[in-house]
């Protein structure tokens, strides 16, 4: 091992110069992103409250000509997202595409959200969606904006950051019991220069994320390679894929919808799920107009969300995916983003991944401090020294003498 370390270290200060930059964005928009909720309750809690007197909301087929007056009648409504808890405000969206752009801004026609008060049909707020702040830090996370170039450029710098963290570990795996003790914490006198401080900074707080730091890269991964989440697919399934869910109906683009199919599909998805925090439902194009959603928002069962696929006539269930009815592999992957930023453990967990990625982002910044005090702090050293020698009565700083 003490043969191989020379050569790892090596790795690890090159791979470190070459992701740094990649890793302290992704670790930054994820602090931000680990508490999107609750940040956006907060934040925009005019467009997310509705007042009421205890009356019920008005019928959804009242309320979609209101918001598509306010999204514009050339942009049709999409989704809809009704949260189950009173006094909260209806979300009606819509949004096109354009599969030819090579960033976010151009792959975007546009995104808007309109925000209505379901008791009075008051439109709160229309939202260029597009540019909201945390859809910007999202995509920012997940492809630097820069569309499939991106996916690929944060996708391989989450593989080196793994690399990475292994290698930081047999680096900082301490020779003896004596070394060990200024490996688990930090021992900083009065005296303690920056530097040292520094290394104990990228040294030991590096340690003590690891495991953490690798649950939140592997479950990045998922997202970044289609490869990399068939395989864990293959793996939580022990040894075969989950079935590619394929309609078998058919086409109802032309159909006329039945008046009231909005509240049909409502009124099915509460009486199926009583229990869940929101419920959508989005206008789909091809064999299923109209999917249902039953969701968890901020608990412990975020991921446990079931799909129903419903004609667009009789509201009739067509099909459906519970998650009871997943395989182990599509149960995971639903599990992944909760594990991703630490909702599966509730707040604390959410508390947990804000720390590890704060300091994933400060590993890069510290890792290139010590290796520029190494590098160009010797060079500095070195030509005072010369200089020094050329006029042996310019006294050296005790920093230069050895």
């Amino acid at each position: 091992m003490n043969l191989l370390k020379p050569l790892i270290k090596k790795l690890h200060l090159w791979l470190g110069l070459a992701s740094g930059l990649v890793v302290v964005i992704l670790g930054i928009t994820g602090c931000i992103y680990v508490f999107e909720e609750e940040l956006k309750q907060l934040v925009y809690q005019q467009r997310y409250t509705a007042g009421h007197s205890g009356q019920a909301p008005l019928p959804l087929e009242d309320l979609l000509p209101i918001a598509q007056e306010a999204l514009g009648k050339d942009k049709l409504i999409s989704s809809v997202k009704i949260p189950a808890k009173p006094g909260k405000s209806y979300h009606f969206s819509t949004y096109k595409t354009n599969p030819t752009g090579w960033n976010y801004f151009n792959t975007s026609e546009y995104y808007l959200t309109a925000y209505v008060n379901p008791y009075s049909g008051e439109i709160l707020m229309v939202e260029n969606t597009r540019l909201e702040f945390f859809r910007i830090v999202l995509w920012i996370h997940y492809n630097l904006l820069l569309g499939n170039i991106g996916k690929q450029i944060v996708g391989w710098s989450t593989v080196v950051f793994i690399l990475l963290l292994i290698s930081g570990l047999v680096l900082w795996w301490p020779k003896n019991k004596a070394a060990a003790k200024q490996r688990y914490w930090f021992r900083w006198k009065s005296s303690t220069k920056f530097k040292r401080k520094n290394y104990d900074l990228h040294n030991i707080l590096g340690f003590y994320i690891l495991s953490l730091g690798l649950i939140i890269a592997l479950t990045g991964l998922v997202w970044a390679f289609t490869w990399f989440s068939t395989g864990v697919d293959w793996l939580a399934n022990g040894g075969k894929n989950s079935p590619k869910r394929v309609s078998e109906y058919a086409d109802f683009a032309e159909s006329q919808y039945e008046a009231g199919i909005h509240d049909l599909i409502l009124s099915d998805l509460k009486q199926k799920n009583p229990e869940a925090d929101r419920y959508e439902i989005r206008k789909l194009e091809g064999a299923f107009p109209f999917q249902g959603l039953t969701l968890y928002k901020n608990s412990f069962q975020r991921h446990r969300f079931d799909i129903y696929q419903y004609h667009p006539e009789t509201a009739k269930v067509l099909e459906q995916l519970t998650y009871t009815d997943k395989t182990k592999g599509e149960k995971y992957r639903s599990m992944n983003y909760p594990i991703h930023v630490g909702s599966i453990l509730g707040l604390p967990g959410k508390i947990l991944a804000f720390f590890a990625s704060l300091i994933a982002s400060s590993l890069p910044v510290t890792g290139f401090m010590i290796w520029y005090n190494r590098v160009y702090g010797k060079m500095k050293s070195k030509n005072h020294r010369m200089q020094w020698q050329d006029n042996p009565n310019t006294k050296p700083s005790k920093e230069h003498v050895n």
